[in-house]
């Protein structure tokens, strides 16, 4: 006998997604903006949030409100102040995705140049390494023979057709037995997770290239944090690789950051 599904997840399962609702929300460029600042998974305050976006404080309460009640964002009380986290990797992924069909937006100034130009280079896609670098890695993964499946390129005219598992998981990408030996003896952490598959991949709205996500992308860019090869810039997103994780890439990865 079949049990039904219930709960949360039964009703999301046997009842049509609003996405209409989801894209209106999306849509407001004032909570677009918070969403994006949230993007590296991080939790930040009201007033960080409110900055990034240019508007007032009780402005971005709204806004922050109506992003909580619609579940794609969660608020952690601490003390006097709030701190506000993306509801998951899922929905950093849906951003990502969209940002793959947006238009860009307008430079206006010298600063957002500065930002541009850094996130295209190194960012974080909720907890795993994104932009040139993050398509570079797991570039030199697969050159490596540690992953296998695809060789990283995104072309649109292939991409989730014909396949049922929709995108991010049409392609099928897999951790050898020597990939799991080398990440292992880095200092990976590859536990098995419960709920995540361990290799799932992002198209890169800047590269249109793939950066490894999953399980092991979180693990990897953690690792890589861990051992100051990497550093949070002063953007939302924005990371910065250091002296010795250039190094360090190059020496463990073979990755070549002239290329």
């Amino acid at each position: 006998m079949t049990t039904p599904t219930s709960g949360r997840a039964g009703e999301r399962m046997n009842r049509q997604a609003d996405i209409a609702r989801a894209a209106g929300l999306i849509a407001d460029p004032s909570r677009a903006c918070i969403l994006k600042a949230l993007g590296d998974g991080r939790a930040l305050t009201a007033s960080t949030l409110a900055a990034e976006a240019g508007v007032g404080g009780p402005t971005a309460s709204a806004h922050l409100g109506k992003l909580v009640e619609a579940g794609l964002i969660t608020v952690e009380p601490d003390g006097r102040r709030r701190y506000y986290r993306l509801a998951g990797p899922e929905v950093s992924a849906a951003l990502e995705a969209l940002a793959v069909i947006a238009p860009p937006l307008p430079i206006t100034s010298l600063r957002e140049s500065g930002v541009s130009n850094a996130l295209r280079r190194s960012r974080t896609c909720y907890d795993h390494l994104a932009g040139q670098l993050g398509v570079a890695l797991m570039g030199s993964l697969i050159d490596a023979g540690m992953l296998t499946g695809h060789d990283g390129v995104h072309r649109p005219e292939q991409a989730v057709r014909d396949k049922p598992s929709g995108y991010g998981r049409d392609l099928q990408y897999r951790l050898t037995d020597a990939g799991e030996t080398h990440l292992a003896a880095f200092g990976v952490d590859l536990s098995p997770s419960s709920r995540r598959p361990l290799v799932r991949y992002c198209v890169d709205w800047s590269e249109q290239r793939h950066h490894l996500s999953g399980a092991l992308g979180a693990a990897l860019t953690a690792r890589l944090f861990e051992l100051r090869w990497l550093r949070y810039g002063v953007s939302p997103r924005v990371v910065h690789l250091t002296d010795p994780g250039a190094r360090g890439l190059t020496d463990t990865f073979g990755l070549n950051l002239d290329a």
